[in-house]
């Protein structure tokens, strides 16, 4: 079973939202700097950026970053995106990062990230931004940012479609069958 959750209109509301949730909760813009997860997570990263930038004027600090390499699941996982560079081209010790990702789930995509950004120095704070939260934690990992809650169950699937990714845009849940079949 297909359910699409949120068409193009209704991502780009929740990217709205998180911009203004983010100017809310950091007064000085020039202290943040958002990186976003690859491959969808820095799509959404930028646009949250650009959208900042419309609302303030202020340009803050961005970037994105490849996980891939620090997966636990690397070796088991190499039908993933195509591993490419990392690109944070700011110094961000003392900085508060925010990481965009589109789904959480079990949270270990984020301490890969995690690592990942400690490569590049020691920032301030790090906080996370999402577009879906469906539960299921294995770590003790939260987001600050969450564009919706979706309580999902072991047999349903959250995929995000991006049109600079996907040639589409939504966010679906299927849920498949004791068979593993939609």
């Amino acid at each position: 079973m297909k359910n699409i959750l949120l068409d193009s209109k209704k991502i780009d509301n929740v990217l709205t939202r998180l911009a203004h949730e983010i100017i809310e909760n950091n007064k000085n813009l020039e202290n943040i700097c958002i990186i976003g997860i690859k491959s969808r997570g820095d799509v959404l990263a930028e646009r949250i950026v650009e959208k900042i930038l419309k609302i303030t004027k202020s340009k803050v600090k961005s970037g994105y970053i490849d996980v891939t390499f620090y997966r636990d699941d690397f070796m088991s996982n190499l039908g993933s995106h195509k591993i490419g560079p990392s690109n944070v081209s700011c110094d961000i010790n003392g900085l508060n990062i925010i990481l965009i990702d589109d789904v959480l789930y079990t949270g270990r995509t984020i301490r890969a990230a995690m690592d990942e950004i400690f490569s590049f120095g020691r920032p301030g704070s790090i906080e996370l931004g999402v577009l879906i939260d469906r539960g299921h934690r294995q770590l003790p990992i939260k987001a600050s940012y969450i564009g919706k809650n979706i309580p999902t169950s072991n047999k349903e699937h959250v995929y995000v479609y991006i049109k600079d990714v996907d040639q589409k845009e939504e966010v679906v849940l299927i849920k498949y069958n004791k068979n593993n079949e939609i």
